[in-house]
């Protein structure tokens, strides 16, 4: 890999400059290395940082989480227990939010089905048979 300009980084990556800037500003990344003209670069080790956070963020970990994780990774292994329980911590609510828009799924289903046999008509009241106030 060799040194990428943060427009380059952006296309390679897609995320946006502004996005990589705020990354650095808040904390999430490393101080990103300038060349002499103040040009951010990114040798190999920022390009990982990035390819953490994007993978990161695209499996649904949000930014304050992602900072958390950020700081342990540069604490070091001391932190990999952490880290894990971090990441186990997030695959519990993606796993709930799956499961409620499975149901809400289900029930749109199962709601347009009604009017597509003309059951609609027949004005039942679904509140009881969706068990709204078990959610």
């Amino acid at each position: 890999m060799s040194d990428l300009t943060i427009t380059e980084v952006s296309k390679k990556y897609n995320i946006k400059p502004d996005t990589i800037r705020y990354y650095e500003r808040i904390g999430l990344l490393p101080k990103i290395p300038r060349k002499n003209n103040g040009n951010r670069y990114f040798n190999e080790g920022m390009q990982g940082w990035i390819e953490m956070i994007v993978c990161l963020r695209h499996s649904g970990v949000p930014v304050e989480k992602l900072i958390d994780y950020a700081d342990m990774l540069r604490v070091g292994d001391e932190t990999l227990q952490a880290r894990e329980d971090l990441l186990k911590e997030q695959l519990k609510e993606l796993e709930q939010k799956k499961k409620d828009l499975n149901r809400s799924i289900n029930r749109l289903k199962h709601k347009i089905s009604l009017y597509e046999s003309g059951e609609i008509r027949e004005n039942k009241s679904y509140f009881e048979e969706y068990k709204i106030l078990d959610d």
